[in-house]
């Protein structure tokens, strides 16, 4: 599901269900789950797992993924990459860091958002845009789509400027063909010398499903 959304440079891996959930550790990555309950510890676990995977179909050795500044995954030298669990399903995709600045993934529930969310990370042209949306695709959760377009604009921010960004600081815009452009409200992050304006992405649903993705160019 996630592999549609990327270009052909990235590679990357997903698991459903159990998979992965009890793959072994490297004793870096264990030790960050030395106070972790066991829900965090098996969505660490399987998106490592998915990571290795990502790795060999890269041609690099494994190696470990611990979590740096605000949580984001450390990635050995010379790749760029994002991870995503929801119930049920985790992804990882890896890319040369020749290839791509930066990129982002996020998986989440096909199903509505609990009652109060879309208030608390939409802007109220955002929110608008879901109602038009709803009206000519109701077997869509718009909602919850804009939510996971948010999760991989940051994810695709951070590394890039090692900086939060608020759900208010971009403006989303999800297209019914499958894309979204997300308009940076702040200055954003300067790439080969020049300051990026917008992120663009990709999106899809697949049964309970749906995913999104954020990739950055160097050009």
């Amino acid at each position: 599901m996630i592999e549609e959304l990327l270009p052909p440079t990235v590679a990357a891996a997903e698991a459903y269900g159990d998979e992965g959930v009890d793959a072994p550790l490297f004793p870096e990555e264990a030790a960050l789950l030395t106070r972790a309950v066991a829900k965090r510890r098996r969505e660490f676990t399987a998106a490592r797992f998915c990571a290795r995977r990502a790795m060999e179909k890269l041609g690099v050795p494994a190696a470990p993924v611990v979590s740096g500044e605000r949580g984001a995954p450390v990635w050995p030298g010379g790749l760029a990459g994002s991870m995503t669990h929801c119930e049920g399903y985790c992804a990882a995709a890896l890319v040369r860091a020749d290839d791509l600045a930066s990129l982002g993934i996020d998986a989440e529930p096909h199903a509505p958002l609990p009652e109060g969310v879309l208030t608390t990370i939409a802007l109220p042209q955002e929110a608008a845009r879901v109602d038009r949306l709803l009206e000519e695709r109701p077997d869509v959760h718009w909602a919850r789509l804009l939510f996971s377009a948010k999760e991989s604009v940051y994810k695709a921010w951070y590394p890039l400027t090692h900086r939060w960004l608020d759900f208010s600081e971009a403006d989303i815009a999800v297209q019914e063909d499958g894309t979204f452009h997300a308009a940076l409200l702040v200055p954003g992050p300067v790439v080969q010398g020049r300051r990026l304006d917008h992120f663009t992405g990709t999106w899809t649903t697949r049964g309970p499903l749906l995913a999104t993705a954020v990739t950055v160019a160097h050009g």
